[in-house]
């Protein structure tokens, strides 16, 4: 009888020690579930990410646009039927691949940058195009005798005070665009201000590049950015040109889901079109398509739009008020350069244009130099600071509460206002400009920061 009381009080106490065991067990795996974020949950298929043909069909999928239809309503939120149906059936079928939208910064739609897809080389274009640029003379023979002549030579020798990390990479090669899509996500820009000829036309020194703007628009929109364009000075700019061409550029583009709108205070969403040189056309020419009673008036027809003139000098504000534009922008990232690049005369720029029913939009820059192809320029480089140039900018920029920044620039390499990537690079007789001490995305990470600024300071001013 004693060793059955013996036993039988072993056996409960074991079955204790297991049960109180058992319950210890479990609560440490609750606890641990709960330090797990939300996205990786217990059937996360993060494998799956390593299937090429499964990543390359999602991708097709989702760059697809809907040509047929016309975006209506937010142009942020807002896409297709078709599209949406197409992309529901699929996430539907099968887990969730793209993990872009977690792994990225939300895009700031109020910041906008200038792209420019005028650069080639010989793998994609048959021959350097812009990398090759030639250094320009200045305008008086005897200052330009002091300096050099010729071209510049790629890829060792190129138009440019800094080097890519892509090195002088082609605009028409697929992972170039894509690359640049996705440092423009990193820095939270959300609206590419795309360097626009017509069909057939181009800069002095570059080839047309309309034919790139359908595969920019499919990027864009893989990576939920938006695409508006800067009209650049085509020759025969005039009303009428200008009227095909903005009817051209809708018709053809303006269904596609990466399209920008703007929202207006009326409720209206309009593409928006920058004017570069916009001053070179006199306000009469202007006024006859951008007002109501004008001979070519583009107003409240399916065509109608926001358009943003250049200011550059202080006389400039009231030619754009009578031209009928909707705003101005200061494009150049030269703080003293012109009336318009000065930082101190922003807040009388925003009152004059908050007086007159105007949109206006600073432009933010790290820095510039083009000694690479205006050797004799030297007056005018704007020293990086290592960033401190390029935050200055965006802290005038935010005190004067604009609806929108642009961001001068993403890829103009020939001036050395971009913020895309570039490395150290000494070859030969050339050492090129470069970030240090800091790394190749650090203008990228303080537009990042200075979109969150802009952010949290916009609800303030809201309210």
């Amino acid at each position: 009888t004693l060793n059955y009381d013996i036993m039988a009080r072993f056996r409960r106490r074991t079955c204790i020690i297991l049960l109180l065991f058992i319950l210890f067990i479990c609560s440490i795996m609750m606890a641990l579930k709960t330090l797990r974020p939300d996205r990786a949950g217990f059937g996360d298929p993060f494998g799956l990410g390593l299937l090429p043909e499964l990543q390359q069909r999602t991708a097709v999928l989702e760059n697809k646009p809907n040509s047929l239809d016309r975006i209506q309503g937010d142009p942020v939120t807002h896409v297709s039927n078709f599209h949406s149906s197409a992309i529901n059936a699929m996430k539907a079928s099968m887990p969730p691949v793209n993990k872009l939208e977690e792994e990225l910064s939300s895009p700031n739609y109020n910041f906008h940058v200038f792209y420019y897809s005028w650069f080639g080389n010989p793998q994609f274009d048959g021959k350097y195009i812009h990398w090759n640029h030639p250094l320009l003379p200045h305008w008086d023979p005897k200052i330009a005798n002091n300096y050099p002549k010729g071209r510049h030579n790629p890829p060792e020798d190129i138009a440019a005070n800094f080097y890519p990390e892509l090195g002088s990479y082609s605009s028409k090669d697929p992972s170039v665009i894509e690359a640049h899509m996705k440092q423009m996500r990193s820095a939270s820009i959300g609206v590419i201000a795309l360097s626009w000829y017509p069909p057939g036309m181009a800069d002095e020194n570059g080839e047309p590049t309309d034919d790139l703007v359908p595969v920019i628009l499919d990027f864009a929109y893989k990576y939920n950015l938006k695409v508006t364009f800067h009209i650049e000075p085509y020759k025969d700019r005039d009303d009428r040109s200008m009227y095909n061409n903005v009817k051209y550029i809708i018709d053809k583009y303006g269904g596609h889901p990466a399209f920008y709108r703007f929202k207006t205070s009326t409720g209206r969403f309009l593409p928006m079109f920058y004017v570069y040189d916009s001053y070179v056309t006199i306000p009469e020419i202007w006024a006859n398509l951008l007002t109501v009673s004008g001979s070519q008036t583009i107003r409240n027809t399916p065509y109608d739009g926001l358009f943003i003139a250049l200011l550059v000098e202080e006389r400039h504000k009231h030619d754009i008020h009578r031209s009928g534009f909707d705003g101005m922008y200061t494009y150049f990232a030269t703080n003293g350069f012109s009336y318009g690049s000065s930082h101190h005369n922003w807040a009388s720029l925003k009152a004059f244009c908050d007086s007159n029913n105007l949109m206006f939009i600073p432009s933010v820059g790290p820095g510039y130099i083009d000694t690479s192809i205006r050797p004799w320029n030297n007056h005018n480089t704007r020293n990086r600071v290592n960033g401190k140039y390029y935050e200055t900018a965006f802290s005038a920029a935010l005190l004067v509460r604009p609806e929108i920044i642009s961001i001068t620039s993403f890829n103009e390499w020939h001036e050395g206002t971009q913020i895309e990537k570039a490395v150290p690079k000494r070859t030969g007789q050339i050492v090129y400009l470069d970030y240090k001490p800091h790394k190749s995305n650090v203008y990228l990470e303080l537009t990042q920061k200075w979109s969150e600024k802009y952010r949290k300071e916009k609800e303030q001013w809201l309210m």
